[in-house]
């Protein structure tokens, strides 16, 4: 169910910026990678280690660079933050033991971040000059 709930929010919120024109904005993809790149930091805070919120903080740079870097150069690399994040969701729990992030979170933050990076990456190919 998180999937298909991750999913039609991630459709959602595109669908949302399409209509009201937050797509043509170049900072809101990057704005909305960031966003994602912060939630385990949050449930960080709330549930877990001074060690385990380093860590978090440590990975959501990456995500974070990326997306500042796509804001600056090409839209692509804000694709690969969030397509990577999406990824990183799936093998999270591997890295980082953070019993803050709630059981059906990963599954959820997979489908919106693969969505909203799919999103996108359709964007760029009929608009190149957004890239």
């Amino acid at each position: 169910m998180e999937y298909f709930v991750g999913l039609l929010l991630a459709l959602g919120v595109a669908a949302f910026a399409i209509v009201v024109g937050f797509h043509r904005d170049r900072a809101f993809y990057p704005t909305v990678a960031i966003v994602v790149a912060s939630y385990y930091i949050l449930f960080a805070v709330m549930g877990a280690s001074g060690r385990t919120l380093a860590m978090e903080l440590l990975a959501a740079c990456v995500f974070i660079v990326l997306a500042v870097a796509g804001y600056k150069e090409t839209q692509w690399l804000v694709v690969a933050a969030l397509v990577g994040h999406g990824l990183f969701d799936s093998i999270h729990h591997l890295i980082i033991a953070n019993p803050g992030v709630p059981a059906w979170w990963p599954g959820f933050c997979l489908a919106f971040d693969a969505a909203f990076g799919a999103a996108l990456a359709m964007h760029l190919l009929r608009s190149p000059r957004s890239a």
